[in-house]
């Protein structure tokens, strides 16, 4: 792992998600920088930002826009943005991986399996 702090961006409709994610992230020593509640207000957000979270922790299913529709706006902004995927809905995962996702999380995830995908993805930078 770097030495540097990661920064996470969650986007989750489930506020119960969101507060649990945020815990983790945190207490594994990175940063969240911003919490979006559907996919439409993810896309505004990462264009707000002046700098660009390191990953996106996206949900898929989501009110509004859902996770795939606002990854395939993502990387249409920045195509090196590192997103992965998480769903109990593993129908989408091939889905989510051709559209360039670095990863697909199943729901429910452990603790463990979310700071692997982290680690993988800082080490493949």
């Amino acid at each position: 792992m770097t030495s540097e702090i990661t920064s996470i961006f969650i986007v989750d409709d489930d506020k119960d998600i969101q507060l649990i994610s945020k815990k983790i992230i945190e207490f594994l020593g990175f940063e969240v920088m911003g919490i979006a509640i559907n996919g439409e207000e993810a896309v505004e957000m990462f264009n707000s930002f002046n700098h660009k979270p390191d990953i996106i922790l996206m949900d898929y299913r989501m009110p509004v826009k859902n996770g795939l529709q606002a990854t395939r706006e993502i990387l249409q902004i920045d195509p090196d943005t590192k997103i992965i995927i998480s769903s109990a809905d593993t129908t989408v995962k091939e889905e989510s991986l051709a559209l360039g996702v670095v990863d697909f999380l199943e729901k429910p995830f452990t603790i463990q399996s979310l700071l692997n995908y982290i680690n993988k993805i800082q080490d493949h930078n």
